[in-house]
């Protein structure tokens, strides 16, 4: 996880009801070849390019991978200014070396070659699982402040039903190769490869979920916690509750609404927590089958509702969520703002949606210009950001 500010991401908690909780958010980005799309396997000269800005990127496992994060964030507002101008420095950093960085859930016109980043964590994983280390993935975290591991893993259980929901709602990786995948996320389906990757399971307590991890670890399922994988997890760092089920959005604003209803679920659980309301004890099966469909529908399409086990639209699905977390929302203020953002994916359609349409109208290099530009659409130029940089010394 890179530091792009001096205090740590989601730093401040929350734990009693009512209470707004911080957010904070990384995003990882395929690094591409300008002309050709092909993925750029120079991570560290991108990251060399930033610092010498005053940024500091994260390298990822792939050298055709980096990760920016956020300070810390209190409101929506704040989080898309900060948003924005990770997203100007990473870009800025790129262009410094003829690169161009990608919100993308997957390489489009990939695989790359070998391209494992030279750290030792990175080398030890690969000797242990093979090719499977070997593919190319972007996710979105969004880090919500709480400190109470307890009420963590409580939380966590009251948001494994809307999981689904939310990986349809972003989806942006329909690409791979050059070709459409048939899913809206790609990404989901190479990712659930890993063992210890997936929905979280259902704790009883913040000891459960330690001796679950000490398992996984005497069994070599993980060699390290960083390797808990799962799309909700405690921090091993921080004192914040990590939702990681995101595909990288494809813009800003869809990052911003994402981290908007994770941190609206984690407040409405917390309230349910509160008055003594256990979270519903899902079906695995039934949770894998929403989880597969929300990745090969994204917003078009169907979503399987995982209170009914019934086919519903995925806009039914959208719908639900937000009139689940309206409350939450209307206490921050960010209601009008959510409901907004939530009509404009559905209308003109979320990553994976432009990705197809642009795929199916144009050709590799019009969709390779769409995703360079969706990027930064709203991000500060090279100039803006030395302006910035020179204001602020």
């Amino acid at each position: 996880m890179s530091t792009l500010s001096a205090n740590p991401i989601g730093a401040a908690g929350a734990g009693t009801a009512g209470s707004t909780p911080t957010i904070g958010v990384e995003e990882e980005f395929v690094l591409a070849d300008p002309g050709t799309g092909a993925p750029f396997l120079g991570n560290t000269a991108v990251a060399a390019a930033a610092r010498r800005c005053g940024a500091e990127l994260q390298l990822e496992l792939s050298r055709c991978q980096i990760e920016t994060a956020t300070p810390v964030c209190t409101t929506l507002t704040d989080l898309g200014n900060q948003l924005r101008r990770t997203r100007a420095q990473v870009a800025a950093a790129a262009s410094a070396v003829g690169v161009a960085v990608l919100a993308t859930g997957v390489p489009p016109f990939g695989p790359p070659p070998t391209s494992i980043t030279a750290l030792p964590r990175y080398q030890r994983r690969i000797e242990h699982f093979g090719l499977l280390g070997e593919q190319v993935i972007c996710g979105c975290h969004v880090h919500v402040g709480l400190d109470d591991r307890d009420l963590a893993v409580q939380v966590s259980n009251h948001l494994r039903p809307w999981l689904p929901v939310l990986l349809a709602l972003t989806a942006n990786s329909p690409v791979f190769a050059g070709r459409d995948t048939g899913y809206a996320s790609w990404r989901h389906v190479l990712w659930s490869r890993w063992p210890s990757a997936g929905p979280p399971p259902y704790f009883r307590s913040a000891q459960h979920y330690d001796t679950v991890v000490a398992d996984m670890l005497d069994n070599e399922v993980i060699l390290d916690t960083a390797m808990v994988y799962w799309d909700v997890r405690l921090s091993a760092h921080l004192p914040t509750l990590e939702v990681r089920v995101s595909d990288v959005p494809a813009t800003v604003e869809e990052t911003v609404l994402l981290a908007a209803l994770v941190r609206a679920l984690v407040t409405t659980a917390l309230g349910a927590v509160h008055s003594g309301q256990q979270a519903p004890v899902l079906d695995p099966a039934l949770l894998r089958a929403a989880y597969w469909r929300a990745a090969r529908d994204g917003v078009n399409g169907y979503a399987l509702d995982t209170g009914s086990g019934h086919l519903i639209s995925a806009r039914e699905a959208t719908a639900r969520l937000v009139d689940h977390v309206r409350p939450a929302l209307e206490r921050t203020g960010d209601y009008r703002t959510v409901r907004c953002a939530v009509e404009c994916v559905l209308g003109a359609g979320n990553g994976a949606v432009r990705q197809r349409r642009i795929l199916r109208a144009g050709s590799r290099a019009d969709l390779l210009h769409m995703l360079t530009c969706t990027t930064t659409d709203t991000c500060a130029s090279a100039e803006e950001l030395g302006r910035d940089t020179a204001d602020r010394s």
